[in-house]
C-alpha cells in the first residue's frame, strides 16, 4: 500500500490549536489512513460519476450516538484539508472534523450484511449498530 500525506498549514487552522485530551499524542495527518480496498472503491465510484477519485469524511452532529460521519466524493481539495494519497484515490478531511476522526482508518467493506465504507475510530467511546455514527 502507498500512501502519501499532505498538509497546508494555515494560520488558525487546528494544527495550531492544542489536541483535545482524548487526542493528546497523535500530533500529525499521517495518524488518518484509507485502506486499499477503500481506495479501490472510491475509484471505482469516481470514474463511474466521471468526478475525480476523491472521498470526503465529514462529522457532523447527529445520529443516534451525537456525531456522524458523512462520505462524498469531492470534486477538489480545500486549502485547511488533511489529504492522504493512497493507490490513485484521495481521502480529504476538512480541519473542523479532523479533532474527532485524528488516527482513524477509512475501509470499505463488502459482506453479507451489505457494502459500505466503515470508519474504525480509535477516539469513539461508543458507535451504534448503523456504523455510522459514534459517541466520544
Amino acid at each position: 500500500m502507498r500512501q502519501e500525506v499532505h498538509r497546508k498549514p494555515t494560520p488558525g487552522s487546528v494544527a495550531d490549536r492544542p489536541a483535545a485530551p482524548y487526542l493528546r499524542g497523535m500530533t500529525n495527518a499521517s495518524d488518518i489512513a484509507l485502506t486499499p480496498a477503500a481506495a479501490a472503491r472510491v475509484a471505482a465510484i469516481a470514474e463511474r460519476q466521471g468526478k475525480p477519485a476523491i472521498l470526503r469524511l465529514s462529522v457532523e452532529g447527529g445520529g443516534c450516538s451525537g456525531f456522524q460521519y458523512r462520505f462524498g466524493l469531492a470534486e477538489g481539495i480545500d486549502d485547511d484539508d488533511i489529504r492522504v494519497d493512497t493507490d490513485g484515490a484521495t481521502l480529504v478531511v476538512d480541519s473542523i472534523s479532523l479533532d474527532l476522526v485524528r488516527g482513524c482508518s477509512v475501509d470499505f467493506v463488502d459482506s453479507l450484511g451489505g457494502t459500505a465504507f466503515r470508519v474504525e475510530n480509535p477516539n469513539a467511546a461508543s458507535g451504534c449498530g448503523c456504523g455510522t455514527s459514534f459517541a466520544v
